[in-house]
């Protein structure tokens, strides 16, 4: 695991700038999720399909595109999730050490 060193005149106060820096970011980070997964539900509900299904089916050109453009959406979202959820796991294991 790499290892950041800062020298600062105030640690105390440089500490707690990035640690609310860094919770103002995973909040931030959960909250795109929420949306995201609420987003990713709608097309669920609206196609009668799960994610998983309708992905592997795209991908095999198992389903018409439309040309609305929401199959596109849908593959989308999924980006972001899986983006918003990796950047958040690489937050969530940060720690500070004295």
């Amino acid at each position: 695991m790499a290892e950041l060193k800062i020298i600062c005149e105030y640690p105390d106060s440089l500490k707690q700038f990035i640690e609310e820096a860094l919770s103002k970011r995973i909040a931030s980070l959960k909250d795109g999720i929420r949306r995201t997964e609420e987003r990713i539900n709608e097309f669920e509900s609206k196609y009668q399909m799960s994610t998983e299904e309708f992905l592997r089916r795209f991908e095999n050109d198992e389903i018409q595109h439309r040309l609305d453009m929401e199959f596109d959406e849908w593959v989308g979202e999924c980006r972001m999730l899986k983006m918003l959820s990796e950047k958040l796991d690489r937050l969530k294991v940060i720690e500070f050490v004295n």
